[in-house]
């Protein structure tokens, strides 16, 4: 059996396990690891300017292709405690991200040594295992069981930190022997199959909503199979967009107070039964339980059996991995298909389709400065169905939501509950770097842009090209406009006079120069009919030089976007689209 150290055990555990792609950046306690990585060779590293941008950036490439995990690593002190909001981010949304920190020596623990913290107390209530490694014969134990965590039942982030004599010392390990552990997940029976589907036969106008499980369990193509035998309409949530393509005659449209379509809404409220697949009923697609479960019969399936009866208790409920519970559906679904069991949802699908075609919104303004529905129909013009949006949060996430298209799983990638702040840029690098061949645009207000700017030196470096769309309005938007309620406008301005760009008029930042700075390339735009030319100019620039594309847009100070307490009491501020012209860009043509 082999002698080696600990720390050389968990590189080709690393490998042996597929999660090959690392973002972090050395220090003292951790350059045993990267002493284990340069002397094994197999590993791909990028070096990050921040260390939350690294968990953000593996995040992203967790979330880009199905079966990948993300790895960031980094010291355990102020480098772990930068990662925490990366364990957040990925927790929330069921993402599989491994974070390795390295520590001080275990005689050290409580001494209060030198970038000496108990990260795995403080990542605990984030992680599905946060933990120490006090024993190096423990060390290749600890990752086979890490990875067996992330991949099962809830996929969620682990953090392992490996103090520096741990990983130092020499153990005896077999590399050509070890095996990754089995993955249990639990599966739905023909019975309960049955059950769902009997319920949902009774019904006389019933959806589907489809959540991030089904995406997570790479069930898309299923999804849409049991959508097609039985006619039930799909109402994809925010994390499960992309899950049904977005032209598709059964897609219903999303629900919800702010990322939501007026037409799924409406049919939502329509509607008298719902059968969830790997979702988590989020308030923001809810609303008020009382509101969205009045008049309607639930069936509820996840994963995680402690997500049954969370925010309702739905009338039926099936614990199984969503894959597993589609097939078994979609079996069932077509033998009854065979003997006629099935009812016509013609007339259901028809009348969803019709609010889909009339219920629309606004988008062709030419205002100067340029209003924000604009963009968004532009960017349906220029950047086609394999196009894979990266955002987070803000009005801008919000309005691109309900206006952008998304015909593919995996392709938006949303901070969804979380929601920090600059997790986009470092988020995009990651999808970018996944899948090097596919579109990658980002999308940002400025103030999410602003958070971690400093990592697109990062994409320069190491020539990860992805365009990045930022709505500049110089406010923290989406903050402003729920201070309406306080009846203030306070301390949510990034506006200024730029000493050293007067050009840009007050809107402070010139976030041309910065980009340009860190090696990037960059455009801005003020006028609306410039939009298309830019978008192609971004593309062109992208694939010469191989690096970020920044297209600034210039918008209009203030905007409020449509949004509410309840799913029926959303407010729309603009006027609505009434003639094809308003929404050229639109799914279904408006006449």
């Amino acid at each position: 059996m082999a002698r080696m150290r600990a720390v050389d055990a968990a590189v080709l555990i690393l490998e042996k396990e597929g999660a090959t792609q690392l973002f972090g950046l050395p220090g003292a306690a951790i350059n045993p690891f990267y002493s284990a990585m340069r002397a094994h060779g197999g590993l791909n590293h990028v070096l990050a300017r921040h260390v939350e941008a690294a968990s953000h950036m593996a995040e992203g490439y967790t979330r880009a292709k199905a079966g990948n995990i993300g790895v960031c690593i980094g010291t355990s002190g102020p480098a772990g405690t930068d990662m925490v909001t990366g364990l957040y981010s990925a927790s929330a949304d069921s993402i599989p991200i491994l974070c390795i920190t390295g520590q001080a020596p275990v005689a050290k623990l409580h001494k209060e040594d030198f970038q000496a913290v108990d990260i795995a107390a403080i990542a605990g209530p984030l992680t599905k295992m946060a933990v120490t490694v006090m024993e190096p014969a423990q060390v290749p134990g600890t990752f086979q069981k890490a990875f067996r965590l992330m991949r099962e039942g809830r996929p969620g982030p682990v953090l392992v930190d490996l103090p520096l004599d741990v990983q130092l010392a020499e153990i005896d390990f077999d590399v050509e022997t070890y095996e990754p552990l089995p993955i249990a997940r639990p599966a739905a029976s023909r019975a309960q199959a049955e059950k769902a589907l009997a319920m949902m036969l009774e019904a006389e106008r019933p959806l589907i909503v489809a959540g991030g499980g089904v995406i997570n369990a790479d069930a898309a193509d299923l999804l849409v199979e049991l959508a097609e035998v039985t006619g039930v309409p799909v109402v994809p949530t925010l994390m499960g967009w992309g899950a049904i393509p977005d032209d598709h005659t059964l897609n219903a449209g999303m629900v919800g107070l702010q990322t939501s379509h007026r037409y799924g809404n409406a049919t939502m409220l329509t509607s008298d039964f719902v059968l969830g697949i790997g979702n988590r009923w989020a308030n923001r697609h809810t609303g008020s339980v009382e509101t969205y479960t009045r008049g309607r019969t639930f069936v509820h399936i996840d994963i995680e059996p402690t997500q049954i009866g969370r925010v309702f208790a739905a009338d039926y409920s099936i614990v199984s991995d969503a894959h597993a519970a589609l097939e078994v559906l979609v079996e069932v679904a077509k033998e009854w298909a065979a003997d006629g069991k099935n009812p016509d949802r013609t007339a259901w699908a028809e009348e969803c389709a019709e609010r889909k075609r009339t219920l629309q919104r606004k988008t062709h303004f030419d205002n100067v400065p340029i209003k924000p529905q604009r963009v968004y129909e532009e960017m349906n013009r220029a950047f086609g169905a394999d196009t894979r949006y990266v955002t987070t949060i803000g009005l801008s996430q919000i309005q691109a939501a309900q206006l952008l298209h998304v015909y593919k799983p995996r392709h938006w990638i949303n901070a969804g509950q979380a929601g920090p702040l600059g997790w986009t840029l470092p988020a995009a690098l990651g999808v970018a770097t996944a899948v090097p061949d596919d579109q990658v645009v980002a999308l940002s207000g400025d103030y999410d842009f602003q958070f971690l700017i400093e990592e697109l030196a990062v994409g320069a470096q190491f020539n990860i090209p992805y365009i990045h769309v930022v709505v500049n309005n110089s406010y923290l938007g989406l903050i402003r406009q729920a201070q309406r309620g306080f009846e203030m406008d306070y301390c949510v301005e990034l506006a200024f006079d730029n000493v050293n760009s007067p050009e840009l008029e007050g809107y402070g930042v010139d976030h041309l120069k910065v980009a340009e700075g860190l090696g990037c390339k960059a455009i801005r735009v003020t006028d609306p009919a410039d939009l298309g030319a830019a978008f192609e100019k971004a593309k062109a620039l992208q694939a010469e030089y191989r690096v970020p594309v920044l297209v600034e847009v210039i918008l209009e100070r203030v905007t409020n976007v449509s949004m509410g307490v309840e799913i029926d009491g959303v407010v729309e501020f603009e006027e609505l689209a009434e003639r094809g012209e308003h929404a050229p860009t639109a799914l279904v043509p408006l006449d």
